[in-house]
């Protein structure tokens, strides 16, 4: 039947050599049992009987031993299945519990990034605030040192002008109060001065940056974004923010900023066109004038 003999031995003495039946059931229970492959070493009294006319016959044996063997798969097959569904349970489980994690890891970041991001902006409140009050001490000891009076400028000296024609030229030469002219041209000289022996192209993009923005403020004058400046905008702090006769030269063109405010604005009221149209001519001739801020006020003006 294909059992071996140390396996038929170890069978018939438990079965208690009943019934070839009997046997053949502990052989398939015991099939993987290694302690059963070796003969016994001790002598078994086993009589085998011999067969009455009315036992199963050698090949009703093999049958029934192939539907036990039949029977035992299945039942080794259906604790298969049970195992891999409990597997995947367990796959299940894990998978909610590691999501869960990370769905709580991410709530973390987020909050953290809100926080940092909170952080940020205070400090920039703050260093806006910080500029601002650096603006107004430097303006208000600029003024006491050319000796100009420190009050507020009257609003009836503003001249309201009608709207420019956006195709011309802002480059006219204009006429203002020379008081005001002057500022501005000592304001672009102490620029200059002060910072040329750095990189004298920093302080030629300054220039330039200024310039942009008094001509975009005056062309459209009706238009917000041109009249709202953000102190701490990158590219705005690297080319003018970060020098303070920058600042001081857009007060003077009539931008201003309020406490606690980032911005330095420009308001229909203190919107004067001839001031911008001086304040582009200034900067055309600090840019255009190789020895503008560099010589005496006479020779410059020669």
């Amino acid at each position: 039947m294909g059992f071996s003999m140390a396996k038929a031995a170890w069978a018939l003495h438990h079965s208690g050599n009943s019934s070839l039946e009997t046997a053949v059931n502990w052989i398939i229970d015991h099939e993987n049992d290694s302690q059963f492959d070796k003969m016994p070493l001790v002598e078994f009294n086993i009589e085998i009987e011999s067969p009455k006319p009315s036992d199963d016959t050698a090949e009703t044996a093999q049958a029934r031993a192939k539907e036990l063997k039949e029977r035992a798969r299945k039942l080794r097959e259906e604790e298969e299945t049970k195992r891999e569904r409990e597997k995947e349970k367990e796959r299940i489980r894990a998978g909610k519990e590691m999501m869960e994690t990370k769905r709580i890891a991410e709530e973390n970041e987020r909050k953290r990034n809100l926080s940092l991001r909170k952080a940020e902006k205070d400090e920039e409140k703050k260093a806006s605030e910080r500029i601002m009050q650096k603006v107004n001490a430097d303006k208000l000891e600029r003024k006491q040192r050319l000796g100009l009076p420190t009050e507020t400028e009257s609003t009836s000296t503003s001249t309201q002008v009608a709207p420019l024609d956006t195709k011309r030229i802002l480059m006219s030469s204009p006429n203002p109060p020379a008081s005001k002219a002057e500022e501005m041209r000592e304001c672009l000289r102490s620029l200059r001065r002060n910072h040329n022996e750095e990189d004298p192209r920093m302080t030629k993009r300054a220039f330039e940056t200024l310039l942009m923005i008094v001509r975009n403020a005056a062309k459209y004058p009706g238009e917000e974004k041109y009249r709202r400046i953000r102190l701490t905008n990158r590219l705005f702090q690297e080319r003018v923010g970060r020098f303070k006769e920058g600042i001081e030269f857009m007060e003077l063109c009539g931008f201003k900023g309020e406490q606690g405010s980032e911005f330095l604005s420009l308001s229909n009221h203190d919107a004067d066109i001839l001031r911008l149209r001086n304040a582009a001519f200034q900067l055309q001739s600090a840019i255009t004038n190789p020895f503008f801020g560099l010589l005496s006020k006479e020779a410059e003006n020669l």
